[in-house]
């Protein structure tokens, strides 16, 4: 049982990005399948500690492209990576801290919180991006980030 879809809307239109948010969507269905399947606590809790190491990896990757290139939000999509990043953890202590634990609730949490991320701070990026090719000469965000992740477009 499948928790997030990939829809076309969390498109960045860069396919090393893509494929970040791909990978990370599918950390995070196998993680609900584990919970449905009722894993083990300490195979859940292991779970959410890989796919907080992606997320921690693909967010630093990001913000040093963001910064890099003078990006006007960087403060605010890096404090929302921030965020992002404690509540992934809260909800790992919570399950660690329980014995018992709401199915329910750790499936709106997981998919609030990777939702919400992509239709707002990276929806913007997206938006920007037509704005942005215009500026590839000048080493805007977008070129910055083709060709660091060029390698992954190889994928």
């Amino acid at each position: 049982m499948k928790l997030l879809e990939w829809r076309d809307e969390f498109a960045t239109g860069i396919s090393g990005v893509d494929y970040e948010h791909e990978e990370l969507i599918n950390s995070i269905n196998t993680f609900y399948s584990k919970l449905t399947e009722d894993s083990s606590k300490e195979v859940l809790v292991n779970t959410l500690n890989d796919i907080y190491a992606d997320i921690y990896a693909h967010f630093s990757l990001e913000e040093k492209l963001m910064e890099k290139s003078g990006y006007d939000e960087f403060e605010q999509h890096r404090d929302d990576h921030m965020r992002l990043l404690d509540d992934i953890r809260d909800i790992t202590t919570e399950l660690e801290d329980t014995s018992e634990y709401d199915e329910e609730q750790l499936r709106k949490k997981l998919g609030d919180w990777f939702s919400v991320h992509f239709q707002t701070h990276d929806a913007r990026l997206h938006k920007l991006e037509k704005l942005l090719a215009s500026q590839e000469s000048s080493g805007g965000f977008m070129s910055s980030l083709k060709k660091l992740l060029g390698k992954a477009d190889n994928k």
